[in-house]
């Protein structure tokens, strides 16, 4: 358990936005930052203002819990300890838990918060409730699924090693195998924690483990588990070693060679008790699908809400929001209907939007570019006219690529992972294209913006790139803040004359209906125990998304309860914030100063950005 004062490992796994580069001379950087923070006081010199210390403190204590998270250094290009792992053990997690405490009693102990200035109040608070809720969600640790179909260790090591552990040395490439060498450990701990979970009686859904047991089977398939194409990891590590064209060609057989022999010993054996693991638990797991099925996972459920909203809404008033959402978007897909000359009911357009040819790019190498090559195009122009409605403009890139095919099969329909803080990488918006027919183009637009401009990569880079803010609330993240952001990225370009074709524009109320509908059945799985063949009938029936897509998504709200609720809730907040400004600004509002208010301090609680939303609305005033 991390302190909140960064973002934890687990929750930048989950997300899979933290996206780092290389740092020149990262060791040597991270000690500078360490050592300057504080600097010793000097006779003459002016004292320290209590936003200061505190400031100084945000930073001395996010250095401290970056040192210790190897793996978050290299989230953050810090090469310090460059060929380790995590360490997950119980009596770490009891530790953690002691700091978090203690980082608590020293922040509301030793500073003055009406001494500070009203931007360190904002941190203050800021801090003060991400520490009280992780202390708060200590309790709960064992609730969670550490391996499941959306994300886990089974394909979070892979896909580390291969999107977030750069090559660019000979040291590089020795940490590298160093961490395939500690697979087997890690993966030790890893498990102990599943066993764990199990022994307190939470266990995932038994559809779950053969989605996990296929993962797993993907990484020690190939050479040199077996014969066939490398391997996921050795075809990795080959590219990253040839890429530093070094001249000795005994070295570098060498290095794959030791490479090929920590797979074998270490990433081999650990897959494979994972794998016995899994058929062990698959044996005596349930198929009822909702946590109330957990200990005491009633309590769990309010506290999962209350953590991803940060509101105070109950499932019952969650679940008709979204019931209210899906009859007015429903409005709205008829009026679609009607521009289009479309003659029978709105369950007819869905059957034809989801058979017709003509909204789906081939299942072909070809077809795939294709998509690639129109969601580039989109954001291309999404850039161009981001003057029109932002004052701040992200200065880092962002590409589109498709997900790797270790993972494509399990992995979400679309994902966005950060760019490197120190410019080395941009942001990467993954189109998932292993089924095309699940990838309708009417949908391309509306998903290009969610994930790319003016979503998440719009939001997340210029939180990045503040500045004159602790580095924690640069890491920090508020699920109804962020992915509402995303879902109102959405609608914004709509009002700038964008989604011109009406499918295009169905696509964006397909998109919307389908986080409306997430609502309901978030809510009927973990709160009013629907069974998974309810949930999937529900949106299956209110959807024009493909059976596919639809059993996809309800078995992710499964594994993440409460996770699906944030989007529409943060949406409508933003939505409800902007309209109290224009009807009191009148003349006075500017969309783009609006938009500035929302991105300019970063990820929040939704009750917080209210309150920034109301001080710029009297400042204005």
């Amino acid at each position: 358990m991390k302190s909140t004062l960064l973002i934890t490992t687990a929750l930048v796994t989950l997300l899979i936005l933290s996206g780092c580069g290389d740092v020149k001379n990262t060791e040597n950087t991270a000690n500078k930052v360490q050592t300057t923070v504080t600097p010793p006081a000097v006779e003459g010199e002016m004292q320290q203002t209590e936003s200061d210390r505190l400031n100084a403190y945000f930073e001395k204590t996010f250095m401290r819990e970056v040192m210790d998270s190897p793996e978050f250094q290299t989230y953050l290009g810090i090469k310090k300890d460059y060929g380790k792992w995590d360490v997950r053990t119980e009596e770490k997690a009891a530790a953690d838990y002691a700091r978090v405490i203690n980082d608590l009693k020293d922040l509301t102990a030793d500073f003055e918060y009406n001494k500070l200035d009203a931007a360190t109040q904002l941190s203050y608070r800021l801090a003060e409730r991400m520490l009280k809720e992780q202390i708060e969600g200590y309790q709960w640790r064992y609730h969670g699924y550490p391996v499941n179909q959306m994300f886990g260790w089974q394909s979070d090591i892979p896909a580390f090693m291969i999107n977030f552990h750069r090559v660019t040395s000979l040291e590089d490439a020795e940490a590298y195998i160093s961490r395939l060498e500690g697979v087997k450990e890690t993966a030790d701990q890893r498990m102990a924690g599943m066993t764990r979970n199990q022994e307190k009686g939470i266990l995932p859904p038994k559809f779950v483990f053969a989605h996990v047991k296929g993962d797993a089977k993907n990484i020690i398939t190939g050479a040199p588990f077996n014969d066939g194409d490398d391997s996921t990891l050795l075809a990795d590590f080959k590219k990253k070693v040839m890429e530093l064209e070094l001249d000795d060609a005994d070295l570098v057989a060498d290095l794959i060679k030791r490479a090929e022999a920590a797979l074998l010993t270490s990433v081999k054996p650990a897959y494979e008790d994972l794998i016995a693991l899994l058929g062990r638990q698959e044996a005596v797991a349930g198929t009822d699908d909702g946590v109330w099925r957990l200990p005491e996972g009633e309590a769990f459920y309010k506290y999962r809400l209350r953590e991803i909203t940060s509101t105070e809404m109950t499932a019952s008033e969650i679940h008709q929001l979204g019931l209210d959402e899906v009859a007015r978007i429903h409005g709205e897909m008829r009026d679609i209907m009607k521009q289009v000359n479309f003659k029978g009911s709105l369950q007819d357009f869905f059957e034809f939007t989801r058979k017709d040819e003509q909204f789906y790019y081939p299942e072909t190498d070809a077809g795939k570019k294709a998509y690639l090559d129109k969601a580039t195009q989109l954001i291309d122009t999404m850039k161009g006219r981001l003057d029109d409605v932002f004052v701040s403009k992200p200065k880092a890139d962002l590409i589109v690529k498709a997900v790797e095919a270790f993972r494509e099969k399990s992995a979400g329909k679309a994902f966005y992972s950060r760019p490197a803080m120190d410019g080395s990488r941009p942001g990467i918006y993954y189109a998932n294209l292993y089924k095309m027919s699940e990838m309708p183009t009417y949908q391309m637009e509306a998903l290009a913006y969610h994930e790319g401009i003016p979503g998440h990569h719009m939001q997340i880079a210029i939180m990045q790139e503040l500045e004159d803010i602790p580095k924690f609330r640069k890491f920090s993240g508020y699920t109804a803040y962020v992915e509402g952001w995303g879902l109102y990225s959405e609608y914004l370009p709509k009002e700038m004359g964008f989604y011109s074709d009406p499918y295009s524009d169905f696509g964006r109320l397909a998109m919307e209906i389908w986080r409306a509908c997430r609502l309901v059945v978030d809510t009927g799985l973990h709160d009013k125990k629907w069974t998974r063949e309810q949930a999937i009938t529900y949106l299956a029936t209110n959807t024009p998304n493909p059976k596919g897509d639809v059993i996809k998504a309800i078995e992710r709200y499964i594994v993440m309860p409460g996770q699906a609720t944030a989007y529409k809730i943060g949406m409508i907040k933003i939505q409800q914030l902007r309209k109290r400004a224009e009807l009191a600004l009148g003349d006075k509002f500017d969309l783009r100063d609006y938009h500035e208010v929302i991105l300019r301090d970063g990820a929040l609680p939704l009750s917080t950005l209210e309150d920034n939303v109301n001080e710029w609305i009297a400042a204005q005033q």
